[in-house]
């Protein structure tokens, strides 16, 4: 049996390199751990349940309980702006060009 090696990365576009993903990739990660940072940070402030949250955006406390201890594999950045919108606030997004690779 190979022996298994151990990487460590420290953000979405060294994930994707490690994993021979495309970069595309790493930036949809980067956006949805921007969202769900934030969310996390808004739920533990205001001190909202999981249960309230759930019930504002119209979707089940298990979802919203997986999403907040981070299982996000089947969550689209749609949703996390959802839950962001029923706490009343809005996501702006920036789109800048990245530096020429050469």
């Amino acid at each position: 049996m190979p022996k298994t090696k151990f990487i460590t990365v420290n953000d979405p576009e060294s994930l994707a390199e490690a994993l021979d993903l495309e970069p595309a990739e790493a930036q949809e990660w980067r956006l949805q751990h921007a969202l769900l940072s934030r969310l996390l940070r808004i739920v533990r402030t205001e001190g909202i349940t999981h249960a309230e949250l759930a019930e504002r955006a119209g979707t089940s406390r298990t979802r919203v309980t997986a999403i907040l201890n981070g299982q996000t594999l089947h969550v689209s950045s749609d949703m996390l702006v959802r839950l962001l919108a029923a706490l009343g606030y809005r996501v702006k997004v920036s789109v800048s060009r990245e530096k020429a690779v050469a």
